[in-house]
């Protein structure tokens, strides 16, 4: 039997633990198993709950991430989170695990930077932990968002015959990985570090955009059926969506957008970008499905926003599959295949 992926282990962890009266009961509406749990809040609304964890040398490395850049991606990923929601980020609370080695002023700067993030974003930090850490940091941040009542987007609404959306090209943040893994850190401030680099894929990496406004506009309109954040890659994303709506996702290579620097970096060190596009990661714009008679409003709506729509596939019926029609009109399966923390490979 193959060693299970990330999302199989936390089933077996977390599967038939406790059951859904117990979860009723103390107002849980959503469980594990999507962005964010739903639970709780105030009249007309619900809380959105979520948290993520980076961990120094697995998320983040010295020669490709300042401090402030780590505390900044720490916020973003999960604001992320509420964002494939549809809903607004409010509260966080962060727990640090600091090594020996970090002194104040490096820990200043990442404070700095999860600030930068919180305030741009209108979160507000209102508490934590703070711990020792034997040798390397470890960031955690649990945030607090809310959502209307009844209106959150799931993973588990696509249907036949609708199409599949993206808020944004992707592999740019793993273009900036590599670049930053061969050259070293980069200081997005000082113009003699960026200096002929490749600053949009290194800010996609270093300082993510999380797509709230984006959100916000799918659940407002009515129009996102399905949603989730491309935090683990493109292909991994719709694997998820297409076995929690119990649907086939067919995505069109030809229409995956892959912007100009990306496709030149990738052309200069002879990689396909395509690779990146689908298994990158960490990108945050969002992927989803809407049905095919809001497609002309959305794309309106979407331009004058100034947000990028792109639509690259649709849905048809049939077992949980992901598959991607070629530019040679070939049809090739897609692996469920992204970011996974318990690889030994």
């Amino acid at each position: 039997m193959p060693p299970l992926d990330e999302f199989g282990l936390i089933r077996v962890w977390t599967e038939g633990r406790q059951s859904k009266e117990k979860l009723a009961i103390a107002g849980v509406t959503l469980g594990i198993g999507d962005d964010t749990a739903i639970a709780g809040g105030t009249p007309g609304q619900e809380w959105l709950l979520t948290m993520d964890t980076m961990v120094e040398e697995i998320h983040f490395r010295n020669d490709t991430m300042s401090e402030y850049d780590v505390g900044f991606k720490a916020i973003a990923a999960n604001i992320s989170d509420i964002a494939a929601m549809g809903g607004l980020p409010k509260l966080a609370l962060v727990s640090v695990s600091v090594p020996f080695q970090w002194d104040e002023q490096r820990m200043k700067l990442l404070f700095d930077g999860l600030y930068a993030c919180a305030e741009q974003y209108g979160v507000v930090i209102v508490g934590g932990d703070t711990t020792s850490a034997p040798q390397h940091l470890v960031v955690s941040v649990t945030l607090i968002g809310s959502v209307e009542t009844g209106k959150a987007i799931r993973r588990s609404g696509a249907r036949p015959g609708q199409f599949i959306f993206l808020t944004g090209p992707t592999g740019l943040s793993a273009g900036g990985l590599h670049y930053l893994l061969a050259r070293g850190a980069v200081e997005l401030s000082s113009p003699q570090s960026v200096n002929h680099a490749p600053i949009h894929l290194i800010h996609a990496h270093q300082r993510p955009t999380p797509s709230v406004n984006a959100g916000r506009i799918l659940l407002e309109k009515g129009w996102g059926t399905s949603l989730n954040d491309v935090s683990d890659g493109v292909a991994s994303e719709a694997w998820e969506i297409a076995e929690a709506s119990e649907v086939k996702l067919i995505l069109n290579e030809s229409q995956l957008p892959i912007s100009g620097e990306l496709a030149k970096y990738a052309h200069d060190n002879d990689i396909n970008p395509l690779d990146w596009v689908l298994y990158g990661g960490e990108d945050y714009v969002l992927l989803g499905t809407a049905d095919k008679e809001h497609e002309q409003g959305m794309k309106e709506h979407f331009r004058a926003e100034g947000i990028p729509l792109f639509i690259i596939g649709e849905v048809e019926a049939g077992k949980p599959d992901v598959v991607m029609e070629t530019a040679a009109g070939a049809t090739k399966p897609i692996a469920k295949q992204g970011y996974n923390h318990f690889s030994k490979g």
